[in-house]
């Protein structure tokens, strides 16, 4: 039965309302995403910022902020540290940009006092809907890490798993992909695939199936593989995670399947922090920002059962 966004979201509404704190929440965008995902019962949320811009934004996008938390803080650096610190206290599940530069943001993210560092490296996750795919295909890093070291790629394994669990994948096939399916020595990125698969093997990585390296075709296409003879393989068309060799390859594939893939959908964030980090950017649609706020709602779900 195939998997979509409309999926993840009836699985929000299953566990109680989550709440995300809202960094510099004087932006139209962010606020009109802010009241669909409360309007469908998705979450709630603490707006953090100028209340006198925030209320005048409300108002003209008719945004009802009866109900919301609103903390009036005009400085958009001493705003997005207040609403880190809700998430870092728990007194939210989820943590949102808004009008706040991205770099700022991020400082806030990993502030030492304040922040929601864990100990490993951050990541970021994009999962898609797309239409000639039965099931969700989570992409990663397309954002976050430039060139992620053979270290780096097990710390964005182990951030994606349970992202993939919160979204119904128990045990995700992971596909390190290469321009080739098989071991190169004069290509780096094929050799450290192939390490990935024998760490999985070896109990190293847990909690999934590595096979790599893989090209783009075998790890997505059933009849690719069946032609190229792959049959031996633990992968064959059917990866739920695309692990890209670094930023360039996954962030043109990312853009390739938003741009040029009709009735696609997708949300983003990041991963690898105390709680899931919505990263949106100005020019994500209005569907993104609210799916992204769902992915994060299943995600602050599945992070909460592991803490018992």
């Amino acid at each position: 039965m195939r998997q979509g966004f409309d999926d993840v979201i009836s699985k929000v509404k299953g566990f109680s309302m989550k709440k995300i704190a809202v960094a510099a929440a004087q932006d139209s965008a962010v606020l009109e995403a802010v009241q669909e995902a409360k309007h469908q019962g998705i979450a709630d949320a603490v707006l953090v910022g100028d209340e006198a811009k925030i209320r005048e934004i409300a108002a003209s996008i008719q945004m009802d902020l009866t109900g919301y938390r609103i903390i009036d803080e005009p400085d958009m650096i001493q705003a997005s540290l207040k609403a880190v610190k809700l998430a870092h206290d728990g007194e939210v599940d989820m943590y949102m940009k808004g009008l706040v530069d991205t770099k700022n943001f991020l400082k806030s993210v990993l502030d030492k006092e304040v922040g929601l560092r864990t100990g490993g490296p951050l990541s970021h996750v994009c999962v898609f809907d797309v239409p000639c795919i039965d099931r969700l295909l989570f992409l990663t890093d397309v954002a976050f890490i430039t060139y992620p070291t053979l270290e780096d790629k097990i710390h964005i394994i182990n951030n994606t798993v349970p992202v993939c669990r919160a979204c119904g994948i128990e045990n995700p096939k992971i596909a390190p992909l290469a321009a080739v399916e098989v071991v190169n020595p004069k290509m780096e990125t094929t050799v450290e695939a192939a390490e990935l698969t024998k760490m999985c093997e070896d109990g190293k990585i847990t909690g999934c199936i590595v096979d790599g390296p893989l090209s783009l075709d075998l790890a997505i296409d059933a009849e690719a593989a069946k032609h190229k003879g792959a049959t031996d393989r633990k992968i064959q068309g059917d990866a739920d995670v695309l692990l890209f060799p670094d930023i360039h390859a996954g962030n043109l594939v990312y853009k390739a399947i938003v741009h040029m893939v009709p009735g696609v959908k997708n949300g983003c964030i990041l991963t690898g922090t105390k709680v899931p980090v919505i990263l949106t950017s100005r020019s994500d649609t209005f569907e993104t920002k609210v799916n992204s706020i769902a992915l994060a709602a299943v995600v602050a779900e599945e992070l909460k059962s592991v803490k018992g």
